[in-house]
């Protein structure tokens, strides 16, 4: 980290917006001061003015029982009628929602009035299921047109969905269906992912399969099955329905009922130090108003002529409040692609911008450092012209990555918004605002206008600028998340316990304050992971590493890579039982794929060490940061605190 703290305090490039720009930006410089002076009456004004409620609230915020916030709490709305109805009512129907992009090149223009009719016609068939207000209904799909129509079926009948990302194993996602108690399942066959199909229905079959010794009462009912890929999948008579011979049969008339503000939308799993995902809990109101605002003003949005495309996939909460929520609250026009950046060829991506000229592009600094190390001949062999607005999201962007992208892709024109976020704050917290802000590469700069979030030592102060310490957040905000599933005492011991005399939200990140006051994020100070912008627990990969056969103990941590920004490193200890009849040779590999198969490939270490003894406390605790020092080739810091003080030699010497 020091390296990175070092580097980080030798950036002093800035990039003011330019007047052409600054003077037909959405968002105007005393924005900051109105919701500075006032920041409950500036959520009101932008939550009346960015949605439509169906019985108007009158208080803005309730915080009388910390941390259980309640925004709007009176007022009532329909989350689905926000993103589709209203708009066709408005007499933009034909105007597209999304122009969706299938890997192997097939497309399909869906407009507005297309979405609509699609989720009125779903919403008839779950409530034929027997889906009501309340229920648990899992979503696990490719980035597909039916994919987003599920998200908002569910939500316009009261449901709560609990989106899976198509990545995860089956073990990962009976978890997820088992704590949520999910009473339907929405999948597809398969989905394509790098020139062929990846089966999605087989995950489901085995996730709901026997649970014998396993203590878990199965509540799914009903599997309803998309067909995109194609392949072969079993089939339970009675239990799985086909998308295709239901959805379009349905009547297309649904009323949209409102439901109080404080209506649970959706749960998403979030890796914990626990090893046990967290199921983050958002409500309606409060998060389609932030979801709404960052959305239309941290990008720009002028729906009428943008064409934006947010990369990130629906199991994320980036897919979530910027590729469905916040985008078609708006009115925004959309790309939807479904494969890899790299599909048939390295360009896929540029090619779909110049193709459908995208105007706003969202990913991750992961994605752009791929495209850096492909060469900057790949994308100036398209016409990436129609770029106005670029975004970073999931992790923090190195100043190098930052330019590049700049000046690469944005023809070193196009203003770069460095947001950061988490699946619990539901919406961007600290961003840059294209038009107002002076730019500085590598730097998300300053909450947002009704945010107030600032950087703490350990006892909770405010650090001084040109210090670091811990990212709190201090007040209340529309789209916090509303606790834990089933586990509110979790929920206030993972967030607000550090700081709990003060309030404050404690993120779980480091941040450092620059001469300006200007906020540069650090990575995470837990032991959770974030590889390419997904945030994984040592605990659920060691875990998965001790269930292994041959593995007595596993240390996991994560490690700077150049790509992903994380990287999973483990280091293993072998049971004495396994190696006296077999061979430890490939057994790292071996390792590798399991871990894979068990959790998903994005879980997969790109390094497996098989070592003789762990480095531990003598209470018996992993010192990590010092297998972190090994595992990205530095000095290794202070043992005195370790039982055996010669043991990192003995590891390091075996890791060479």
């Amino acid at each position: 980290m020091s390296s990175q703290i070092d580097h980080l305090l030798n950036e002093n490039r800035e990039f003011p917006p330019s007047p052409e720009f600054a003077a037909h930006a959405v968002a105007k410089p005393e924005i900051y001061e109105r919701a500075a002076a006032d920041p409950e009456a500036f959520w009101a004004e932008q939550s009346r003015e960015l949605l439509t409620w169906a019985k108007p609230f009158t208080e803005v915020l309730d915080w009388s029982n910390p941390p259980f916030a309640k925004w709007f709490a009176d007022g009532e709305l329909n989350l689905a009628y926000n993103c589709l109805d209203r708009h066709v009512e408005a007499g933009n129907g034909d105007r597209v929602a999304f122009h969706f992009e299938g890997e192997p090149g097939d497309t399909r223009t869906v407009t507005y009035s297309d979405l609509t009719d699609e989720v009125k016609r779903l919403a008839n068939v779950l409530e034929g299921l027997g889906i009501g207000k309340g229920d648990r209904v899992a979503l696990y799909l490719p980035m597909i047109p039916e994919a987003v129509a599920a998200m908002l079926a569910v939500v316009r009948i009261g449901a709560i969905h609990s989106v899976v990302f198509g990545g995860f194993s089956a073990d990962s996602l009976r978890a997820r269906i088992d704590d949520a108690g999910a009473k339907l399942v929405i999948t597809a066959d398969g989905g394509w992912r790098k020139g062929k199909v990846s089966p999605l229905k087989p995950a489901v079959d085995q996730a709901l399969a026997d649970r014998d010794g396993k203590g878990v009462q199965a509540t799914v009912e009903n599997v309803l099955v998309v067909r995109r890929g194609e392949n072969d999948v079993d089939w339970i008579e009675g239990r799985d329905v086909w998308y295709h011979d239901v959805v379009p049969q349905a009547s297309a008339e649904h009323e949209a009922q409102a439901f109080p503000a404080e209506s649970p939308a959706f749960i998403l799993y979030t890796s914990g130090t626990t090893g046990n995902p967290k199921g983050i809990l958002h409500t309606s109101g409060g998060y389609l108003t932030q979801a709404a605002f960052t959305h239309r003003n941290v990008f720009d949005l002028h729906p009428e002529s943008d064409v934006y495309w947010c990369t990130a996939d629906i199991g994320w909460i980036t897919g979530h409040s910027y590729a469905v929520y916040g985008p078609l609250a708006n009115g925004a026009t959309q790309v939807l692609y479904e494969g890899t950046p790299e599909f048939p060829k390295p360009g896929r991506w540029w090619d779909v911008i110049e193709k459908y000229g995208v105007t706003i592009f969202y990913t991750a600094p992961t994605a752009i450092r791929g495209f850096m190390k492909q060469g900057r001949e790949i994308p100036q062999a398209r016409d990436l012209s129609s770029l106005r607005v670029l975004g970073s999201v999931g992790e923090p962007i190195n100043p190098e990555a930052w330019m590049w992208y700049r000046d690469v892709v944005g023809a070193g024109t196009a203003p770069i918004v460095d947001t950061w976020w988490q699946t619990e704050t539901g919406a961007i917290m600290i961003s840059p605002l294209p038009g107002i802000t002076a730019a500085k590469p590598g730097s998300a700069q300053v909450p947002l206008p009704g945010i107030s979030a600032t950087v703490v030592d350990e006892q909770g102060t405010p650090v001084d600028n040109d210090n670091g310490g811990l990212l709190v957040v201090t007040k209340p905000w529309p789209s916090m998340l509303r606790g834990i599933w089933g586990d509110p005492e979790r929920f206030v011991d993972t967030y607000w316990k550090m700081f709990a005399d003060k309030g404050f939200y404690f993120a779980g990140d480091g941040a450092r304050l620059d001469e300006d006051g200007d906020v540069w994020l650090l990575g995470r100070v837990d032991d959770v992971m974030n590889v390419s912008g997904h945030r994984l627990s040592t605990a659920e990969i060691e875990s998965s590493l001790v269930a292994h056969e041959a593995t007595a103990e596993a240390a996991v941590v994560g490690a700077s890579d150049e790509t992903t920004g994380q990287a999973v490193v483990a280091f293993v200890i072998l049971k004495e039982s396994f190696l006296r009849e077999n061979s430890a040779a490939g057994l790292a590999d071996e390792l590798r794929k399991w871990v894979g198969t068990q959790i998903g490939p994005i879980a997969r270490p790109r390094d497996v060490y098989v070592v003789s003894e762990l480095p531990k406390t003598r209470s018996g605790k992993i010192m990590r940061r010092l297998l972190r020092d090994v595992a990205e080739g530095r000095e290794v810091g202070d043992t005195q605190t370790l039982a055996d003080t010669a043991v990192m030699s003995v590891i390091s010497a075996q890791v060479k």
